[in-house]
């Protein structure tokens, strides 16, 4: 059977700038053997109130060309079922062309598929004449999604039909003159096929593999309030819920080869991996069949030569064992590489998507950004091979251990779960011939599901860029466990390719149905999916090694939501249940774009310390630091200094609204409040103090200062600056800063244990104390060329980080004056 695809079409971007609305492509496209006829139209950009009218024209366009393509379907129905009666006819005779059983079989269930697309083409056909911006289609598009499972008939039918044409084709010259004249007689596309029946069996599976698309283009230009839209979306659900289940019986089958009579050896997954090779990072193709594990290597294309792999190793899954440090104390070490040097690679990939903007908006010529385009791609191919930092080992019992770094526990659970289940089937060891090794490692230039690696440079124009701002997640609670355990669950999204773990829960004791109820706040740079992680707690540790880059908590269940922008634009929370392994865990979500959730509000009440001016609460309190710092700082100082993740990892949302209204009402007992509480929870409350400022630690008015004196390519320059702006700030922000920089310094000083660098906690601090206003926002660019938002948020929030790495890295901050030098070192500080 073919395999069924939602991009079976090639795509046609078509420039926006058009004079007539009402313009509709004809183009034609090769797909087994066939050309056949594709409907392309104009996209649509956003629509806004007065473009609604012009939507909507755009609408019946989409309808229009839907009813073109419906037309020339059936004119290819009627050719297959053109000669059916009379093979039927002939069939009774003495003499007959085919028997009833092969009729049956080649002309399957195609009258039933005719019988359904003209009573779906009669129905939609009047409609659109009579056309007026209140027309209901949905009704239409759903009744035929519905009849869908005659397709599954015709699908499951379609290699035996394919099969025995030809072999009818062979064995009866008079058959094969009819399959001649009846697969070119209707369409001027089929005379390639010629003699080739299957050409005309093959247009009903194309069709329902183009189902989704059609679907997916008449919602873009369907407004949701209007009635047509819930109905086009269960038709689209049930469309991708039946191609999903074709494929996934379809799938094993296309991706087997032959090994010896009688056997198959499948592809069941296939990924690109980092491998550790004598302590260099080498990106590879890994590909696992039903019988051994296989790692290759891409060769450099030459013009005009197909893709090739060169092997580089491969062990039997009868002898594959997973290989930890605890195991073996020769197991080798690998650097990490340093967050600094990640962020620069960022800055970088920011820096050119932006030029490439630049350069497209100035309609420079291809070859420019081509070369652009070039080097963003090797950019990031070297974050890509430089971020992973988790070792997941492989081990061969009669040889080597081979080491691969990966981004997030949830590949790394997911390659184990899915090679123990096939080495339940795997007893005997194997080796292979040179001969067999070359035709295996060849197979998988056309076996592989991943093409591409995981850049952004490889989406197409019109793919989502992601999403930029903040997700507020609550994690509820977990049903369907089956024995009481110590539970917890991690939060991962992906970022600029990579999975990056960013939230944690406490662990729920002895229980089924754990009840965390957290609610969380994750930063999103290009974020397209949220990954849950559900682990039993193992307190019994002795045998880990703290150079055991592995955990050793048990997970109990794994699995992931897409990040839609449509769907979470909506401010409420979307409530959402995923379904890991027999497990359900319920989450809420919402989203705040970085736009709305980095403005700071002017101060809305003169009570309280949050959202009050800093300079009102030190005078308030007849301090030199707000009271809130110092008790936050004693706190974690107390007790947190060696909490892995400190300010980076969330704490309980309610947990900090709690510390929040309690500094609000002045209550005595928030110390007592703040000793109970968990660390991260007060950690993550000094933040919200510094992010709910209605005026930046660094103020406004020298925002824009700091962000050029931090681009000075000259350190003299830089550091007299930087120092010059400083002691420039309110006396009030310079010595609650001064307060704050030495005791992230103390942090630092416990990276060992905490994992907290200077560099991640200028990461953590650098937009709460630098982000400015909306209106002091300020990006160095053309502002004749703009450059993407979420790019030039990126930039922004990254330059914000550089100022504050700058001080942090600095031994001794120098005073120019004796009254400066007497507030610097205040007793009462």
């Amino acid at each position: 059977r073919p395999m069924l695809t939602t991009h079976a079409l090639p795509r046609v971007i078509v420039d926006n700038n058009w004079e007539h609305e009402q313009v509709v492509l004809f183009c034609c496209f090769l797909s087994q053997g066939t050309l056949m006829p594709v409907i392309i139209h104009p996209l649509l950009p956003c629509l806004s109130e007065p473009d609604l009218e012009k939507g909507l024209e755009m609408r019946k366009w989409v309808l229009s060309g839907i009813l073109a393509s419906e037309e020339t379907y059936l004119s290819h129905l009627e050719a297959l079922l053109l000669p059916m009666k009379p093979l039927k006819a002939a069939a009774t005779t003495s003499q007959p062309v085919l028997t009833q059983q092969q009729i049956e079989t080649i002309f399957f269930k195609v009258p039933e598929l005719y019988e359904i697309h003209k009573e779906f083409y009669d129905g939609l056909f009047p409609r659109v004449q009579q056309w007026s911006h209140h027309q209901c289609v949905g009704d239409l598009f759903q009744k035929l999604a519905s009849q869908l499972g005659v397709y599954r008939a015709f699908v499951d039918n379609y290699e035996v039909a394919v099969e025995t044409a030809e072999k009818c084709c062979q064995a009866n010259a008079q058959f094969a003159e009819i399959s001649e004249v009846f697969s070119s007689s209707k369409s001027q596309a089929n005379r390639t096929s010629r003699g080739k029946p299957n050409s005309l069996l093959y247009k009903p599976v194309d069709r329902v593999t183009r189902s989704t698309l059609v679907l997916h283009d008449l919602l873009k230009h369907t407004p949701v309030n209007h009635p047509d839209h819930s109905l086009l979306q269960d038709a689209l659900r049930i469309s991708q819920n039946f191609l999903s289940s074709i494929n996934e019986e379809i799938t094993p089958r296309r991706q087997s080869m032959t090994v010896k009579k009688g056997e198959h050896r499948q592809l069941m997954k296939d990924s690109f991996l980092v491998e550790l090779v004598e302590g260099a990072r080498k990106l590879r193709h890994v590909f696992l069949f039903t019988d051994l594990f296989l790692c290759a290597k891409m060769k450099k294309q030459i013009s005009g030569k197909s893709q090739q792999y060169d092997c580089k190793w491969y062990i039997p899954l009868a002898d594959l064992t997973f290989h930890t440090l605890d195991e073996s104390e020769n197991a080798p070490n690998f650097p990490l590489v340093p967050d600094e040097e990640l962020d620069a690679m960022k800055i970088k990939i920011s820096q050119m998507k932006n030029e490439i903007q630049r350069e497209k908006k100035a309609n420079k010529g291809s070859k420019v950004i081509e070369r652009l385009k070039k080097k963003l791609s090797e950019q990031e191919s070297m974050l890509l091979l430089m971020s992973p930092n988790m070792a997941f080992r492989v081990h061969n019992r009669h040889g080597k251990s081979y080491v691969f770094l990966i981004s997030s526990d949830y590949e790394r659970a997911e390659w184990r779960e899915i090679i123990r289940e096939q080495q339940k089937k795997c007893f005997k060891s194997f080796s292979l011939t040179s001969l067999e090794l070359q035709m295996l490692t060849n197979s998988c230039v056309k076996l592989q599901t991943v093409h591409n690696i995981p850049l952004t440079i490889n989406k197409e124009d019109d793919e989502s860029p992601g999403l930029y701002g903040f997700l507020n997640v609550i994690v509820h609670s977990a049903t369907g466990l089956k024995q009481t355990s110590n539970l917890y669950c991690t939060l991962e999204v992906d970022s600029f390719g990579y999975f990056v773990n960013k939230a944690k829960t406490r662990v729920y004791r002895d229980t089924t149905e754990p009840n965390w109820n957290e609610e969380f706040e994750i930063e999103l740079e290009g974020s397209q999916t949220l990954r849950i992680l559900c682990y039993e707690k193992c307190y019994n540790k002795t045998k880990l090694t703290k150079d055991d880059a592995e955990i050793t908590d048990k997970i109990m269940g794994k699995g992931q939501i897409q990040l839609e922008p449509q769907a979470l634009q909506d401010k409420d929370w979307q409530r959402t249940v995923i379904a890991m392994n027999g497990i359900e865990v319920k989450l809420s979500m919402k989203f705040t774009s970085r736009e709305f959730s980095l403005k700071r509000m002017p101060s809305r009440k003169q009570t309280g310390v949050f959202g009050v001016k800093i300079a009102i609460v030190t005078k308030r309190e007849r301090s030199k630091v707000p009271y809130i710092v110092r008790q936050c700082v004693e706190e974690i100082e107390r007790r947190g200094m060696e909490e892995v993740g400190i300010y980076r990892v969330s704490g309980v949302a309610t947990d900090i609204q709690a510390l929040k209204a309690a500094f609000d009402a002045n209550n005595k007992d928030v110390s007592i409040m703040m000793s109970e509480m968990d660390v991260n929870a007060i950690a993550g409350t000094l933040k919200l103090y510094f992010r709910e400022l209605p005026a930046p630690l660094f103020t406004d008015e020298f925002y824009p200062n700091f962000a050029e004196g931090i681009a000075l390519s000259d350190p003299v320059a830089k550091e007299s600056c930087m120092l010059n702006l400083l002691l420039s700030l309110p006396e009030p922000n310079l010595i609650t800063f001064l307060f704050l920089l030495d005791h992230l310094k103390r942090i630092a000083e416990k990276e060992h244990i905490n994992k907290m660098s200077l560099h991640n906690l200028a990461t953590v601090f650098g937009p709460t104390l630098l982000r400015p206003s909306e209106k002091d926002s300020k990006i160095p660019t053309n502002p004749t060329q703009p450059i993407t938002m979420a790019d030039s948020w990126s930039l922004e929030v990254m330059s914000q980080v550089q100022v504050l790495l700058y001080f942090l890295q600095l031994e001794t901050i120098p005073t120019p004056d004796s009254k400066r030098q007497s507030i610097l070192f205040s007793t009462e500080v």
